[in-house]
């Protein structure tokens, strides 16, 4: 029987991630998390694992091969806050705690397909996995970069010295079901949800960055295609490397929101508007740029998918309206 673990299990993208293994049959998962903020069980409530296992715990008991044959650890557990500015935290969550497990990992002869993140590329306007495109803003950004780059010397650059398969995700602008606790860091579609069910209109930020209003453009990924490609990888274990996951296709957050608007409305029985008209009746508002995010804001990410589709992997991606419209339909029947 496969086992797996996943990290990370009752978070956004780890809870979707085992739900794809549900999917598939696999239930021998041992899930690891930390459950301090309680409401997490949701996201495992109504999916099947064989074991729990608190964060604190399972890193060095996994190191004494307490789990016996691991097959595949899917490693999402992270501080993604990218607004914590604790370096001494989120360089031993994020950063130390990955090395241990790398390392035990190798023991064991169990690969690991892990959570980077396109934070490691922060001011470059560039999104190319090399390193003169990767420029962090943030300690979360450079927690992420430098364990990739500690997977780089570990593996070297073809990652043809690990002795089992090895494959960081740097996951773009992320969205779908199972993000409810995430709380600020929750994606924009679900914060626009919940304004439009709340006050009938949507906000956005205005002009910044040489962009127009709402027209900063970001690489929306649908969760389900975030998991498609990680089992995509699980199914072919002798391709390691650091992989960009996003559409390839930069869309401005306009579009998120008038997706949301559309879906919502649909949802009432009245009928779509155009951009322009949501502006000009209301359903649309911007407002000023914070000024705690001048100077740490992406205005523009794109995923560059060569590295990607070298490997074979050939999934089709969700554009921002139906994977935003799918979203808003999931949510409006939980």
């Amino acid at each position: 029987m496969t086992r797996i673990v996943v990290t990370g299990a009752a978070g956004f993208i780890g809870s979707n991630i085992v739900k794809g293994l549900n999917a598939r049959g696999i239930t021998d998962i041992i899930a690891v998390d930390d459950l301090t903020q309680g409401d997490k069980y949701r996201n495992l409530a109504d999916l099947q694992i064989a074991d729990y296992v608190d964060a604190d715990s399972f890193y060095s008991r996994f190191a004494q091969e307490a789990y016996g044959r691991v097959d595949a650890v899917f490693h999402e557990g992270a501080c993604s806050d990218t607004m914590e500015m604790n370096g001494k935290y989120m360089m031993d969550n994020n950063y130390r705690v990955s090395c241990d497990l790398f390392a035990a990992c190798q023991a064991q002869g169990t690969r690991l397909l892990y959570a980077s993140s396109a934070a490691t590329y922060g001011g470059s306007a560039s999104f190319i996995e090399t390193p003169e495109f990767e420029r962090p803003l943030n300690v979360y950004g450079y927690s992420k970069l430098l364990f990739d780059q500690r997977m780089r010397l570990a593996c070297d650059p073809d990652f043809k010295r690990s002795h089992s398969q090895v494959v960081g995700f740097r996951y773009f602008n992320v969205y779908g079901p199972r993000e409810q606790h995430k709380g600020r860091m929750a994606s924009v579609a679900f914060h626009q949800f919940n304004q439009f069910q709340a006050d009938g209109k949507v906000k956005l930020f205005g002009e910044y960055g040489g962009y127009a209003p709402g027209a900063q453009l970001r690489d929306f990924v649908f969760v389900d295609d975030v998991v498609a490609v990680n089992l995509w990888f699980f199914d072919h274990p002798d391709q390691s490397g650091i992989f960009n996951l996003g559409t390839g296709k930069a869309q401005p957050f306009n579009d998120v929101a008038h997706a949301v608007i559309n879906a919502l409305r649909a949802h009432g029985q009245q009928p779509a508007l155009s951009l322009a008209d949501a502006v000009t009746g209301g359903q649309l508002e911007y407002v000023a740029f914070p000024d705690a995010l001048r100077g740490k804001y992406q205005c523009y990410t794109q995923a560059d998918l060569t590295a990607l589709r070298s490997t074979g992997c050939d999934h089709v991606f969700a554009d921002v309206h139906t994977g935003v419209t799918r979203y808003v339909q999931s949510l409006l029947q939980a």
